[in-house]
């Protein structure tokens, strides 16, 4: 028995930049050690897997270590596999039904919009040795969610941020978002850092920006931002504030087809 399997650049405009990840569909639910180890098989930051149900798709995401609540890029690379290969005709929406609740995807001309839940910031006072691990100074850090937001003084601090990553291992955090308002073209900039659950550097992170489009949404007194995470790969990505959601637009490419034969 085989199962096909795709992996996807999300945000992203031709291969080989943005955010890659698996995309696994499958007709029933399977097991989760099975998942697990694709996952870390695939070693990508997130591998999906997903199955039909009456009212759209169950989905699930996991990462080389562990299984995530939810995951921006791979949602995005998985609906566009579904819209691209006839799956769901382009002109209908497809809704997700995750741990973090039902989401929604749909096609626009070549863009995938996905419609998310915002994630409330807040600040707090970062947990001993977080500056320290990332190297940075900030006067403002907030907890968003799962993770924690930095914000430094500029965009040229973003892109020179060099963690000690066996440091932030140790912290009780799933990421780091480390964000600054951008000196030109973007809103603002960011890089995130989970070394926690097994990605040291994510490369384009869309559940990120449920918070980040939350906090530079009341900076800069904006519902609609372009943004860039400034990784090695890099991706764009263009953000609504929706009342109690966020709606993150990105485009797809498809980069390998396979089968798993185990």
């Amino acid at each position: 028995m085989t199962q096909s399997i795709v992996q996807v650049d999300a945000f992203a405009d031709r291969p080989f930049v943005g955010n890659p990840a698996g995309v696994c569909i499958m007709k029933k639910a399977a097991d989760e050690t099975w998942m697990q180890s694709v996952a870390a098989e695939m070693n990508l930051s997130e591998t999906a897997f997903l199955y039909p149900i009456e009212t759209g798709y169950h989905l699930r995401w996991f990462t080389p270590l562990a299984e995530v609540r939810l995951c921006g890029h791979a949602t995005l690379a998985t609906a566009y596999v579904l819209f691209t290969d006839g799956y769901v005709p382009k002109t209908d929406q497809i809704i997700f039904h995750t741990l973090s609740g039902d989401l929604i995807a749909a096609y626009d001309d070549g863009w995938i919009e996905l419609d998310f839940p915002v994630r409330i910031t807040s600040p707090c006072t970062p947990p001993a040795g977080l500056l320290e691990a990332l190297g940075v100074t900030s006067e403002y850090v907030a907890n968003a969610g799962e993770d924690y937001l930095v914000v430094v003084d500029s965009d040229d601090i973003v892109r020179a941020v060099k963690p000690d990553f066996n440091r932030l291992s140790g912290l009780t955090v799933r990421g780091i978002s480390v964000t600054a308002k951008a000196a030109k073209k973007y809103d603002f900039v960011s890089r995130f850092f989970a070394p926690a659950v097994g990605i040291n550097e994510d490369p384009v992170t869309g559940s990120v920006h449920c918070a980040l489009t939350h906090y530079w949404s009341q900076q800069l007194g904006k519902k609609e931002l372009f943004a860039y995470q400034a990784s090695q790969r890099g991706g764009e990505l263009r953000l609504r504030l929706e009342g109690d959601r966020v709606k993150i637009r990105g485009k797809a490419t498809i980069t390998i087809r396979g089968e798993l034969t185990c």
